[in-house]
């Protein structure tokens, strides 16, 4: 950090808590082997308050035109990864691999605060994540958190398993017990689309109305939630449940979770299923 920020009282950008913990879950996820090369992005929604602690917001170091206006979003705040970062670098150099990003007064810009050295710009999947910090806003004011990425098993799960969202969800709340208690929402599946375009922001958009989790067929999958840890929470439930699909698929399947023992459990957790699932 620059002399002049810190005489200006500026606590050091890289130790504030929302950059180290972007830091250790991108690592994270590079560890569970979910996020290879470039693969993956996470955009932190934060206030002004906790930015304006650590980082100079009166002089921004340089802006970048939207090609899609996000007006809902004006003056709001990010931490976001760069595009065509490597999450395994993030934790070494977290400056050169994520952004601090503040939306401008008219939603077509955003200006960079802190981070995305040396040109950087921030990742290529940025409309499909505000596109869903939008939608999941309007349903719940806690939410901060959009979370891209390429889980293994939930990506081997869409080429075996029919892709009616209905049916996937079903599927998946079978193999894990605590699932329909995590995501009684379900989760939501779009048609292949070309990653990084508007038209699969706005899908993703159109099922985050309604859902925490979208998966991307051949892809990935995109999660939400008000912290970090519930939404990597939700994707390693989503993840857990689709590798014992993926190990059991093909066999004699001699007993598995009921119709009835999920509304009991259901029930017993005082969650609600996303409606024409079971059938009791």
């Amino acid at each position: 950090m620059s002399t002049v920020l810190a005489s200006k009282g500026y606590i050091a950008g890289t130790e504030a808590p929302f950059i180290k913990e972007m830091s250790e879950i991108t690592h994270h996820m590079w560890m569970q082997g979910w996020d290879e090369l470039n693969g993956g992005n996470i955009s932190y929604l934060l206030e002004e308050d906790e930015v304006a602690k650590y980082i100079n917001v009166l002089e921004p170091l340089r802006t970048i035109n939207l090609t899609f206006p996000v007006k809902e979003l004006a003056g709001k705040y990010f931490i976001v990864t760069g595009s065509g970062k490597f999450f395994r670098n993030v934790i070494k150099d977290p400056e050169a691999n994520l952004g601090v990003l503040r939306v401008s007064a008219d939603g077509d810009s955003v200006e960079v605060l802190w981070g995305l050295r040396d040109g950087a710009v921030p990742t290529s999947e940025l409309a499909s994540h505000f596109m869903s910090h939008i939608e999941r806003l309007k349903v719940d004011p806690s939410h901060r958190i959009v979370l891209h990425t390429h889980a293994t098993n939930v990506i081997a799960m869409t080429f075996t398993h029919d892709l009616d969202e209905l049916k996937f969800t079903k599927t998946l709340w079978e193999m894990c017990t605590e699932c329909i208690v995590v995501f009684p929402d379900g989760v939501s599946v779009i048609p292949w689309i070309v990653p990084g375009s508007s038209e699969i922001g706005r899908e993703t958009a159109k099922k985050m109305r309604d859902h925490r989790i979208v998966v991307w067929p051949h892809h990935g999958i995109f999660g939400t939630g008000s912290t970090m840890d519930a939404t990597f929470g939700l994707i390693e439930t989503v993840e857990k449940a689709a590798t014992v699909y993926n190990l059991v698929a093909g066999k004699e399947i001699k007993q598995k979770i009921t119709d009835q023992q999920l509304a009991d459990l259901a029930n017993a957790f005082k969650v609600t299923p996303k409606a024409g699932i079971l059938n009791v």
